[in-house]
């Protein structure tokens, strides 16, 4: 049995894992790699791997660097399946539309400049026609519900906790009368956070491939979070400036709406406007709509028990067309933007980012994680010259970052995820899915709670198990 890492190792983008056992080849996750544009670009165009080989494709959640390659995938030849949750499946055809629409424009904009440079043309990654044929290939499973996939290979998928829809994958493996427990972790959420249900944690494992976005770093405890929020917005709003938070369309913007809805009903937060300013966001919002009851107990008590709508409330607008987007730069009272990106790679976020970063009454909010030389890292560590469109920028604009919306568990809690395996059992860990600070002191802390065999894979390494 063998695994080959082809994404997401000693970095948070693009995962891709091979697992192949008794003539089967698994592959977990098929991620877009997000960076330096034109790095991001050639890095998913390729596979490590021939996509006709593999036979089965799992899925662990609908964030673009776990799905946001599939139509690329099909494109160059895979016909097996593709396994993930309903919810998973819902999201990943509103996302990969809209990926394969953003990859367009982009194009289109790219291109305008190659032909002025007298370059040749490039094309997107997918079009739209390939993400629809793509969605063919998708069966959901339900969490919890053990499904074979190839000689000897039993798979089930159990709740990460992450996001809505977002799964763990255990395998089970027969091979030459041996029994070997693999676990890939997907994205771990944390514990005690509201709308999706508290991590179902992967145990009696012998192999385990395990996420480590926050490998060394500790978030601030969720119970502050509505008040550190509630504060920001009420000295803002009192200096006559505006809040723009950028954020993923899936999951975060969602949380975000949701925290507001409660500081808006308890009236800890002053009377203004929010604008979710992002079509994708709204569309993915009404999948979570659908599934309001596999929604966590806490969600269930605050909002359903009284028939209220967690996601929509009066002071809340979403934004789908163009216009009504630009329409939000002439306004000049309190207000607060939530708009994708939560990288600021792409999409409308760009714009207001552009019309509001000079701005000192501006509060521009992160409330998540992102990637080294995506423009929202630079401006979280602490850069004050940026570019925008081609067009330079000075961060003017105060900045705050929020971890405590992160989705991902941090140290203590991977910490706590891993102890229910004993390393006496728990033979192999693989660590994917962080950057290399972030693993090292992970890994040192792992070795001395006694598991022995944990490995920082490089793209493209194979281990044999």
């Amino acid at each position: 049995m063998k695994i080959k890492f082809c994404g997401a190792a000693q970095n948070v983008t693009g995962a891709q894992f091979v697992v192949t056992v008794n003539g089967t080849s698994l592959m977990l996750d098929c991620g877009l790699f997000q960076g330096r544009r034109q790095e991001a670009y050639e890095k998913s165009k390729k596979f490590h791997f021939d996509p006709t080989s593999i036979d089965t494709l799992i899925l662990s959640h609908a964030h673009m660097d776990h799905s946001g390659n599939i139509p690329n995938l099909i494109k160059h030849g895979y016909g097996g399946s593709i396994f993930a949750t309903q919810p998973t499946v819902d999201l990943c055809k509103i996302m990969l539309k809209d990926s394969a629409y953003l990859q367009q424009r982009d194009i289109e904009w790219v291109n305008k400049i190659r032909a002025k440079k007298k370059e040749p043309p490039i094309e997107p990654l997918y079009t739209l026609e390939d993400v629809k044929a793509s969605l063919d290939s998708f069966v959901s499973v339900d969490y919890d519900r053990v499904f074979t996939v190839g000689q000897g290979v039993n798979v089930t998928l159990r709740d990460a906790g992450h996001i809505l829809g977002s799964a763990s994958v255990l395998l089970e493996i027969e091979e030459k009368k041996k029994k070997i427990r693999i676990g890939y972790t997907g994205d771990v959420g944390r514990p005690h956070m509201p709308i999706v249900h508290d991590p179902n944690q992967l145990r009696d494992l012998d192999v385990l491939i395990m996420e480590t976005t926050y490998g060394n770093r500790l978030h601030s405890d969720f119970s502050d979070i509505e008040e550190q929020l509630a504060q920001l917005i009420i000295d803002t709003a009192g200096a006559g400036g505006k809040i723009i938070i950028p954020s993923f369309a899936v999951g975060r913007t969602q949380l975000v709406i949701y925290i507001l809805h409660k500081l808006f009903n308890e009236n800890r937060i002053p009377e203004m406007p929010i604008f979710v300013d992002s079509p994708m966001a709204v569309h993915a919002t009404d999948v979570f709509r659908k599934y309001l009851q596999d929604l966590d107990r806490e969600t269930k008590r605050i909002f359903l028990e009284n028939n209220e709508d967690p996601f929509g409330f009066r002071r809340l607008k979403y934004v789908e067309t163009v216009e009504e987007s630009k329409n939000l730069n002439a306004q000049k009272y309190p207000h607060i933007i939530i708009s994708a990106s939560g990288m600021a790679e792409g999409g409308r976020i760009l714009h207001h980012l552009r019309n509001n970063i000079e701005n000192h009454r501006t509060l521009l909010l992160f409330v998540g994680y992102a990637a080294k030389h995506t423009l929202a890292r630079k401006i979280m560590d602490g850069d004050k010259n940026i570019r925008i469109f081609g067009e330079d920028f000075k961060v003017k604009c105060k900045v705050e970052k929020m971890d405590s919306f992160s989705a991902h568990a941090d140290r203590r809690e991977l910490l706590k995820y891993i102890d229910t395996n004993k390393p006496s059992k728990l033979k192999h860990i693989f660590l994917v899915h962080g950057e290399i600070d972030q693993m090292e002191p992970f890994s040192n802390a792992l070795k001395s709670k006694g598991y022995k065999n944990v490995y920082m894979p490089l793209e493209q390494e194979v281990y044999e198990i």
